[in-house]
């Protein structure tokens, strides 16, 4: 009957809609799929079946939203209006069928999939890994624009509608059960057998408090609470948080028609927004990541990873490995003590996440059972990776990539430095090709980036496959050349020596980090020091200034507060200190009078941002120049998922973008004049932002 919809019949008179469009191997809503989704519904209004399912022919997605090609070919806000009443005015219609109808989600139902799905009377998922349920426009800049805002917060009531709208998280199937956004989860292959029998029977209601939710004056207090959590949630950078809050309010006090109108106006004019066009071109970007030359060589199957060094940032990567990727991870550390630390890092977060309920006791047991560790090299010949993630230092690195290599098996090395040329690692290598960079951000666990450096020898297919370990795993990852810092952190450091500069001129610790946190920042780049730790920090800045010489050097506050027994927050004291159950920061005031520092006026808010901005915007564009990334939209993205750059500008190249190239200049030969050479444009700039020499 269609491309991408073929209705077929079930049992007891059931009708069954299958979505599979043959052209792509995720199922999408677009512009083809909704005139034949209309003809569908013609058709079923017609024949007036005792039921109908929805399913996805797909074996791993039912509908993974909205084909984001089609919202920005959207030429102005109407448009985007006018997109978001069709998908209203056409799950409304699935909606009015006069029989019952129930979705049947398995794999990632999300965006419009969602609000398809919630059209639907009713709705059952499968248990699978694979199946998540959410309504993530939030990380679009957009609100869900089919008639989620109305029908999610109808069904599950005002809390449990917000939460997920303003934070865009996805729900596994059993969170979705006990939330009541469906009403049973199934193993796969029973989903068609366990709606045809859930059909015959009645439908469960909202929950009480669900219910009540949605009442005066709950409702007014909750919306309330939403609002001031949206506030300190998004500092005023993100419209669609409120946008959100607009069209649930409206829809709740005048009724369902009121509420859909809004949220299609909204709709339209977030679409046109800075905002919405910076976040969509870091999603166009990661997904360009994920499709990176490298992989047009094949990767080489990876069922099992050794793990040398079980500290935080190897304890993050054993998790993901076991828990994302389904893999085996052996550790080897120096003593007992280290191995069972190692060991109790993902132990204690999956036990945490069975206790939320997120995770079974079967799959605790089999992913605990994927653990193992000890003192020396058993068990790693039958490994096909093997991750270094000890300190940095290059002898110890190269001492490793040789104990490795004389086990005799042809074991890819990945090393998890920081900052050191991946070439160095590889040049007392006895197989150089098998030798590559793969540096994680910590915590592993929740950031999404991966930095991978191939240097000039890597084998092709080493780089594929890390590639494909590093998707396995849940990262995004970045291809960047072979140089000292890298981009994330060759990026960051003329940021954070700026921060050390402004605190060695009087400015305030909080007054620096609160002013870079209400530009945007999840925290300010002295609290960052503090999570870095002041060792790290310390040889990652003496890496750089070998390299690359004056414009990496910071000021010497780090050196005498690691003197005077500071190491950061690990030590409990740094520029901040650390106090109290869960050694929560605080402003320490003592700081001052230990450094020596002068006491100056605060310097107004725009001048410090810029102050520590315009270094990275200025590394940013040397960087490019040199190919240590592909392009500005990988640099962007970089940027945003390594070091927390604000999400809603784009990234450093989006950024300067919006600015113009004008702006830019103009600020920066400024600063220049005011405050030191470093800030002036040089030609790698000038170029990017289109500018002939000397302009």
């Amino acid at each position: 009957m269609s491309k991408a919809l073929t209705l077929s019949e079930g049992p007891n008179g059931l009708q069954i809609l299958t979505i599979d469009n043959p052209n792509a191997s995720m199922n999408v809503l677009d512009m083809a799929l909704l005139p034949e989704f209309a003809t569908v519904l013609d058709l079923l209004a017609e024949q007036s079946p005792t039921g109908l399912l929805i399913r996805s022919g797909k074996p791993d997605n039912f509908i993974a939203g909205a084909d984001i090609k089609m919202l920005d070919a959207c030429a102005d806000a109407e448009a985007g209006s006018e997109l978001a009443r069709q998908g209203q005015q056409l799950f409304a219609r699935l909606a009015a069928l006069p029989c019952p109808t129930m979705a049947l989600i398995h794999g990632p139902c999300l965006g419009g999939g969602l609000e398809l799905a919630l059209a639907c009377d009713r709705r059952i998922c499968s248990e699978d890994e694979k199946t998540r349920l959410g309504l993530p426009e939030i990380k679009l800049g957009l609100l869900p624009g089919s008639g989620g805002t109305q029908r999610l917060t109808a069904r599950v009531g005002l809390p449990a509608a917000l939460d997920l709208m303003l934070s865009g998280r996805t729900l596994k199937p059993r969170q979705a059960k006990q939330m009541g956004l469906v009403e049973a989860v199934v193993p796969t292959s029973a989903l068609l057998d366990v709606a045809a029998t859930l059909l015959t029977q009645a439908a469960p209601k909202p929950g009480w408090l669900a219910r009540q939710s949605l009442r005066w004056p709950w409702r007014g207090l909750l919306l309330s609470l939403a609002r001031r959590q949206a506030q300190r949630q998004g500092q005023g950078h993100y419209p669609a948080l409120s946008a959100i809050l607009q069209a649930v309010e409206q829809g709740l006090a005048q009724g369902m028609d009121e509420g859909l109108r809004v949220e299609a106006l909204q709709f339209g004019q977030l679409l046109m927004s800075g905002e919405s066009r910076a976040l969509r071109g870091l999603f166009h970007a990661s997904q360009q990541a994920k499709k990176t030359e490298y992989q047009q060589a094949t990767p080489s199957p990876v069922a099992a990873i050794g793990v040398l060094g079980g500290g935080l940032m190897g304890g993050g990567i054993g998790l993901v490995s076991v828990q994302q990727a389904g893999l085996d991870v052996r550790y080897k550390e120096l003593s007992h003590e280290g191995l069972a630390q190692a060991m109790a890092y993902g132990k204690q977060r999956i036990l945490a996440q069975a206790r939320q309920g997120r995770l079974s006791q079967p799959q605790v047991r089999r992913l605990l059972a994927r653990y193992s560790g000890s003192l020396d090299y058993r068990g790693f010949a039958r490994r096909q990776l093997v991750v270094e993630a000890v300190f940095e230092d290059l002898a110890l690195k190269q001492q490793m990539v040789a104990e490795v290599e004389a086990l005799g098996t042809p074991l890819i090395f990945a090393s998890n430095t920081s900052s050191l040329p991946i070439a160095q690692l590889a040049a007392k290598a006895a197989h150089p090709e098998r030798i590559i960079g793969l540096h994680y951000f910590s915590p592993v666990e929740k950031m999404p980036l991966v930095e991978v450096i191939p240097h000039a020898g890597t084998d092709p297919q080493v780089v594929a496959t890390v590639l494909a370990l590093a998707l396995a795993q849940g990262k995004t990852p970045v291809v960047v050349k072979d140089s000292a810092g890298f981009y994330v952190n060759r990026i960051l450091t003329p940021y954070l020596n700026e921060a050390l500069r402004l605190l060695a001129e009087g400015q305030g610790v909080a007054h620096i980090d609160g002013c870079l946190r209400r530009f945007g920042f999840p925290v300010g780049p002295l609290a960052l020091l503090d999570e870095v730790g002041f060792a790290v920090g310390a040889k990652v800045a003496s890496v750089l200034s070998e390299a690359f010489g004056e414009r990496m050097s910071p000021p010497d506050l780090v050196p005498r507060l690691q003197g005077l027994g500071r190491q950061g927050r690990k030590s409990g004291l740094g520029f901040y200190r650390y106090d109290g159950r869960g050694g929560k920061r605080q402003t320490d005031e003592r700081l001052p009078a230990l450094l020596n520092l002068p006491k100056a006026a605060p310097l107004d808010e725009p001048t410090l941002v810029r102050r520590c901005l315009f270094p990275l915007y200025l590394e940013a564009a040397q960087c490019l120049a040199e190919g240590v990334v592909a392009d500005a939209a990988q640099g962007d993205l970089a940027a945003v998922m390594g070091i927390g750059f604000p999400p809603f500008l784009g990234g450093p190249f989006a950024a300067m973008g919006q600015l113009g190239a004008e702006a830019v200049l103009a600020q920066m030969t400024a600063l220049a004049q005011q405050v030191g050479e470093r800030f002036t444009p040089h030609e790698a700039l000038r170029a990017w932002l289109g500018l002939r020499p000397g302009a």
